[in-house]
């Protein structure tokens, strides 16, 4: 029995687009009716397409099942099947790096009520990061173009961070700070990122923890953190450095962009009386 390719497709529960597309790769033959040009399957077509779907679903490209629907031994097939094997753990290996990443952004995410604009102690996350921007230019030098991509393949493993020196923060009108990229240390040893320069290690230190918001184009700046100073001030903690810290998230408040960013600020607390 002969069937058109609308009731192969129906059989299959694929697309007669995908039945084309193997044609044209070469991966089956349907016979074609000289008077109108319709394509006609069998039934050994449309069982030789199930094979075809069985590699298919095991990730095999179509190019590659062109050729393997072709392959002279066993062997052969065993040993494309073992490369797949390698793929697949690759695969597996990446899938749960990037679940551990949702569940901690997801954790992430639900400290912005809790801390949005309050202070506690804590200590800062341990990162590498490299700065691409300062304040509102951007470094578009070769070499850190290139880094600056490699990067980005990264994402979402990475955050948007943002420096802001001290001398910024502590003086009134204080206005220019540093964005970048960031990476924790487990996902940059997990991926196997180098750590030469411009890229910089940031160990973690005791910190002012807290979540700010900025809205509206243009309006990020150190003005925004300056009750962090003042914390620090009224608990008689050292600021020692400048604020590090990466945005949380973008939303759209009213008709204003909003963004959601933690920070750290690190201190180096009073000893206590003995």
């Amino acid at each position: 029995m002969r069937y058109k390719i609308g009731d192969v497709a129906k059989i299959l529960g694929i697309s007669p687009d995908l039945l084309r597309y193997y044609e044209k790769k070469g991966v089956v033959k349907p016979t074609k009716d000289p008077d109108n040009d319709y394509r006609y399957y069998d039934a050994w077509d449309v069982n030789f397409l199930m094979d075809c779907l069985w590699f298919k679903n095991f990730g095999f490209s179509i190019e590659q099942i062109a050729e393997m629907v072709r392959i002279p031994s066993a062997r052969q097939l065993s040993t494309l099947f073992y490369e797949k094997e390698d793929e697949l753990r690759a695969t597996i290996t990446r899938c749960e790096l990037l679940l551990k990443r949702s569940e901690e952004h997801r954790q992430e995410l639900t400290h912005i009520p809790r801390l949005l604009g309050r202070c506690e102690l804590g200590d800062s996350p341990e990162v590498i990061r490299y700065i691409n921007r300062y304040t509102d230019s951007f470094d578009n030098s070769p070499a850190l173009q290139r880094l600056s991509r490699d990067w980005l393949d990264l994402i979402p493993f990475t955050s948007r961070c943002f420096e802001i020196q001290k001398e910024d923060l502590l003086q009134d009108g204080g206005r220019d700070y540093r964005w970048g990229l960031a990476l924790a240390m487990d996902y940059a040893e997990q991926l196997k990122v180098a750590q030469d320069p411009p890229v910089a290690h940031l160990r973690s230190e005791r910190s002012i923890h807290s979540v700010f918001k900025s809205s509206g184009k243009g309006n990020f700046s150190p003005r925004h953190i300056r009750y962090m100073v003042d914390y620090a001030h009224e608990q008689g903690l050292t600021i020692t450095g400048g604020a590090r810290g990466q945005l949380l998230a973008s939303v759209l408040e009213g008709d204003l962009l909003t963004g959601y960013f933690e920070v750290w600020l690190p201190i180096a607390e009073k000893p206590y009386d003995t």
